[in-house]
């Protein structure tokens, strides 16, 4: 009777191993690859549970959610020969899963490593094509189009959507970026000589201005200063000469 337990319970674990090696859960974050005896069978798995004939066939997982390649600066020649360090990074998902794993063996740094020479490829062939104003300013979002479009069709050998190819920042080189910065410095420094010489201008112009104005005041003012003294020493000599004639005797003697 105890044997018989044990045998029980031996062929209960071994059923309860089994059947959990028969039974794998999908979720809805991934993607599955299912194969039997190191051969691809099926990758059109839905999230949930799922069977599987244990020792005969394995499973492995690829997360399908969006990957960010943060690729570090590289350094890139312009249509004028000029260097630029551009700074970008990539998003980029499996699309299908099979091709990923046959282009990478399903190593998420190999597919890095192979997009990261795309977009390397890509971007130099287009800063190339680009003066450093353009680049920078005028066409970087018209770059960043291209460059996904272009990398998409590339990256479909692989099992890979590029779902967008950004460009974070576009730097001059350290020695690039003393000269640009002693130019802009002139140039600042010549506007702000421009514009004193402009000031002193207005202002001698200003200053001229009321002095003439000073001038006219006090010309005006002295000329009805003058209208008004005539005036009154007019009236006053009237007013004697008719106080004057009342009695011409006592003015006399006074």
């Amino acid at each position: 009777m105890g044997q018989l337990k044990i045998i029980i319970g031996a062929v209960l674990v071994v059923a309860v191993f089994i059947g959990s090696a028969a039974i794998f859960t999908v979720d809805e974050r991934e993607k599955v690859i299912l194969f039997r005896l190191g051969e691809i069978v099926r990758t059109d798995y839905d999230p949930g549970l799922h069977l599987k004939t244990p020792f005969v066939n394995n499973v492995r997982k690829f997360d399908a959610r969006i990957q960010t390649l943060d690729a570090e600066p590289e350094r890139f020649l312009t249509g004028e020969k000029k260097n630029l360090i551009v700074d970008s990074f990539v998003e980029w998902k499996i699309n299908d899963v099979a091709s990923f794993y046959t282009a990478t063996g399903g190593d998420i740094l190999i597919a890095n490593v192979r997009l990261s020479q795309i977009i390397k490829d890509g971007l130099r062939g287009e800063f190339a094509k680009r003066t450093i104003k353009e680049a920078i300013s005028g066409e970087r979002a018209e770059i960043m189009k291209f460059i996904t479009a272009q990398a998409n069709k590339e990256a479909q050998a692989f099992g890979i959507d590029i779902v967008d190819v950004r460009i974070k920042r576009i730097d001059f080189p350290a020695d690039i970026s003393d000269s640009v910065y002693r130019r802009m410095r002139a140039e600042r420094e010549r506007v702000a000589k421009d514009l004193r010489s402009r000031g002193a201008e207005a202002a001698e112009r200003i200053r001229a201005e009321a002095d003439r104005q000073r001038t006219v005041l006090i010309a005006d003012a002295y000329r009805d200063s003058e209208i008004l003294r005539g005036e009154g020493d007019a009236k006053a000599t009237d007013i004697y000469a008719k106080t004057y004639g009342k009695d011409i005797e006592f003015y006399s003697l006074y």
